[in-house]
This record gives structure tokens, sequence and C-alpha cells, in this order.
């Protein structure tokens, strides 16, 4: 696959709202600024893409200009790597303004850059990963560089700080602390800390032993869940072979977590069971699980998992800090990574180019 180079100081990096346009709206101004100001302090320039402020109505009614961002940020040579503001629900629509558009697609395969984001912005990493570009699914401007305490939470701080390293060799360890979800985003919460919680549990060993390798591919349950199921996504999603074939998911290790509106353990069911019946589970060489937002349903989707997936030698780790729950790392998308299950230790190789 094709690997970005890894972001320097003085580097230029790209806003683009994909999904919500939240990130334009008034009440957002003061997540805005000092999201402004952090990505200067790591020594980055932010460029706001055209149409990435323009709020939710716009952003929501004209896919074609969220894609169009997407492309100028692709075909600036100058800039370096490209920061989803947030998720939402909708990313879907802007794939044929970007999959049937030559120009887009040279424009990733000749200028390889960093991109990331999470939740519904899974669409856009699986995309990226057809055409051959590993992704990040990884912090995003609103929910991580923009935390609204007086720093950054400090593990998703050192995560983002991997967008920095020349180095072969990565290592995922689990945070000594778990946060849970704000109630309060407004100008008033600006130096409130999250709630904060001790990590009790670690990474969870579901079933397997030894060590594991294979590489990254996976998402938002719900936005793959959405993929293979929901009209509107499965048209367009089936339109362009989103979804991975099951050649593609061999030897793969599937990582999965669920979304901030906390779906149910018979919801979860069928979330995996959609996944169970393509085969994926079948052809997979492991599974990560992250972390539920708040730790809600946290023993249920566990019992869940052991329900739906036969194959107990499948090897499943759980509570990995990525995806809704605070804090997160960085999962790089088709890169080799080796699960050792007996350490609960992640590790993989390479996400650059260097």
């Amino acid at each position: 696959m094709l690997k970005p180079k890894p972001l320097n100081r003085g580097d230029k990096v790209a806003i683009v709202s994909l999904s919500s346009g939240i990130l334009g709206e008034d009440f957002a101004k003061h997540q805005l600024e000092l999201g402004v100001k952090r990505l200067k302090e790591f020594g980055l320039e932010p460029i706001f893409m055209p149409n990435s402020l323009k709020g939710i109505e716009y952003v929501k009614n004209h896919p074609e200009d969220r894609a169009k961002d997407l492309k100028q940020a692709f075909c600036d040579e100058t800039i370096k790597g490209i920061i989803c503001a947030i998720g939402g629900e909708d990313t879907y629509k802007t794939l044929p303004y970007l999959l049937e558009d030559r120009e887009f697609v040279d424009a990733v395969k000749n200028n390889p850059k960093i991109f990331t984001g999470f939740s519904d912005t899974t669409i856009n990493h699986l995309m990226f990963y057809k055409l051959g570009l590993v992704t990040f699914y990884g912090p995003s401007f609103l929910t991580d560089i923009a935390e609204l305490d007086n720093e950054m939470l400090p593990y998703t701080k050192r995560e983002f700080l991997k967008y920095f390293e020349e180095k072969d060799e990565f290592i995922i360890e689990s945070s000594d602390v778990w946060y849970e979800e704000r109630r309060d985003f407004s100008k008033n919460q600006l130096g409130i800390s999250r709630t904060k919680h001790t990590e009790k549990r670690g990474y969870e060993v579901l079933q397997g032993r030894g060590k594991v390798r294979g590489r990254f591919l996976g998402g938002c349950l719900e936005s793959i869940y959405d993929i293979l199921t929901k009209d509107a996504y499965k048209e367009v999603c089936d339109k362009y072979e989103l979804f991975p074939n099951l050649e593609e998911w061999k030897n793969k290790i599937l990582f999965i977590e669920t979304c901030e509106e906390k779906p149910n353990p018979e919801f979860f069911e069928k979330e995996l069971l959609a996944l169970k019946n393509k085969g994926v589970f079948d052809v997979i060489s492991g599974i990560i699980v992250g972390k539920p937002q708040d730790e809600t349903y946290y023993d249920e989707y566990k019992e869940v998992l052991y329900k739906v997936i036969d194959n107990k030698d499948l090897p499943i780790l759980y509570n990995v800090n990525f995806g809704h729950a605070y804090p997160r790392c960085i999962i790089p998308y088709g890169v080799e990574v080796e699960i050792d299950l007996d350490r609960k230790v992640i590790k993989y190789w390479q996400p650059y180019h260097i």
C-alpha cells in the first residue's frame, strides 16, 4: 500500500468537514479557536478547506462540496496532512464525487498524505483502503485537538505525536485512565477537566494466546453495519465495492468499536451477525474491540462476542483505547500488526514512507 510521510514542524494540515458541518457553527467557535491554537503549538499550520466552516445545513446539503474540499487538499502538494473535523452520518454521499473523479484518484496515488479521523469517517477510510493508501483511524479536530480542558488528553496527545515520528516500529498499550464523554461542550466548559477513572482492567483477552499477526482493517461498527444493511448506504457502497471482499479480509486483524449512541446488546449482536454472515470471522486472524464509551454495556458486549463468534481459536482482544471512548490511539489501515495476547501489547510496523 501507499504510505504517507510523517509530519514535520512547519507543515500545513488541512481540516475537512466530510460528514457533519458542526465545526462552522457559532456555538463551536471556542472549540475552533482552541483547536487552531493547539495545532500551532504542534508547529503545524492549519488550513481550513473552503467549505469546512459553512455550517451544518450547508455541509449536509452539499456533499459535492465536501468532496471538492478533500480533492483540493490532496491536489495541493504543500498540504502534508488532513484532519477530519468530526464524524457524522452521511459521508457516503461524497463517494460518487470522489471515486468517479480521475483527477482525485490520481492525486491520492501521486501525493499520499496523512489522513486521520474516526466514526463515520470509516467510510472515507475504506475508500482510501480501496485506493491503496494507508490512513489512520484516530484523532479528529473537534473531539481531540480541541479538547476543552487546558491540555489535550495526555494519552491522545502522545498518540497524535506519532504522526511526527520517523521510525519503523510502534507500540500501543492500554491507557492508565479513561474518561467519560462530556455532557456539555459550551464555552463555560473551557479549562474544565473530564470525569476521569483509573483503568482497572486494561486490555482483556477474551480468547486466544501467544502472538498473532495480520494487517489492520475495520472501523466503527455502526458505519460498517450501515454499509451492509441500510438501503441508501448499501446502494452507493455496493456500487463502488466499498466493503472489502473475503479475499481482502484474509489474515486481517479486524478492529471494531461502537459509537456514541451506545447501541444496546441486541443491536450489537445484529451488527456482529452482519459481519459473520459475510464470512469475515472465518478468514481473519484476530479481532481487537474498542472500549465502549463510558463503559456502557461493557460486560454485555463481551457476552455477545462469545455468543456470536463460534471459532473459539480466533483471538479477541477487548477494551482497547480507540474509537468513541476516551482517550484514543491511532490505528493505521493496512499495515502489519502483531498482537501479543500474553503481554497484552499491540505492535505495528512501517506506517510511513521514510
